[in-house]
């Protein structure tokens, strides 16, 4: 089997499965990059061809981007030649790390530096919702309930609905907005669904443009948006079920970045 018709049979696999497009497209470059480097066809890598690839080129690359790179060349091999060898590799522990995290000030910050009407009520659209940018870039005018400042999210990750939550400021923007183009498909795009590179785009030009000292993503929204929502006082359980999170044990993560959870500890030796 070629190269090319293996990986077409991969993402045929993952389409069946019904797997994201974020999934499709890093399985299928993740299997291409490593028959490139090994410089052999599908039916002849082997195990010591993943770690020779891990060794060269992800190294320097976090946790999960190994961890990644290991399931989508067992998810291919198996499903397309029964057969797996990344069986035998080690996997990495998932890293811990503290979420970068913008303050209000840095969000509207964000936000006032957008360069057209549309990025700007695209980053509105990710803080004010928490929705991950797979999921954002599908959004059509039928999700949205603008009466009940409220949406939904349609096949999530997990293929999961929920519920998200809109401000009036940005639901009445978002109407006036759709209104205006009411033959498009989807609320951002006429025909085809934004990438999710096209958002992450938007949202580093605006970083840059709003000169923040940080590195800004579009998934740092989502962590801003879950921070000030517990520094607000709300429920983790509520926030969790916004993010859309099946284990609140994931939420959690948010309890070390909220300042106010932290300055609310009294301090022991104030009980002095």
């Amino acid at each position: 089997m070629d190269v090319e018709e293996f990986l077409k049979r991969v993402g045929t696999e993952i389409k069946i499965a019904k797997l994201s497009e974020y999934t499709l497209r890093n399985y299928v470059e993740f299997n291409r990059l490593l028959l490139e480097h090994a410089g052999k066809g599908p039916d002849e890598i082997e195990m010591q061809d993943v770690k020779n690839y891990l060794a060269d080129k992800m190294s320097s690359r976090a946790s999960s981007s190994n961890i990644l790179f290991l399931a989508a060349v067992r998810f291919a091999y198996l499903n397309v030649l029964s057969k797996d060898p990344s069986a035998g590799v080690k996997r990495p522990k998932k890293e811990n790390k503290i979420p970068v995290v913008l303050t209000k000030e840095e969000v509207g910050l964000l936000i006032d530096a957008a360069q057209t009407l549309k990025s700007k009520l695209i980053m509105m659209l990710l803080y004010s919702s928490g929705l991950r940018v797979s999921e954002i870039v599908n959004v059509r005018r039928g999700d949205f309930d603008f009466e009940e400042n409220s949406g939904w999210v349609r096949g999530g990750k997990g293929g999961k609905d929920r519920m998200f939550i809109l401000s009036k400021k940005l639901g009445k923007k978002l109407e006036r907005f759709v209104g205006r183009h009411e033959d498009w498909k989807f609320v951002f795009s006429k025909e085809k669904a934004l990438t999710t590179r096209n958002i992450q785009k938007i949202v580093r030009n605006a970083g840059l443009n709003a000169g923040l000292n940080k590195e800004v993503h579009p998934h740092t929204l989502r962590h801003s948006f879950a921070t000030h929502l517990l520094d607000a006082g709300v429920d983790l359980r509520k926030i969790q079920f916004l993010l859309g999170h099946s284990s609140i044990a994931t939420t959690q993560i948010y309890v070390h970045v909220s300042g106010e959870q932290v300055k609310s500890i009294r301090n022991p030796l104030d009980g002095l």
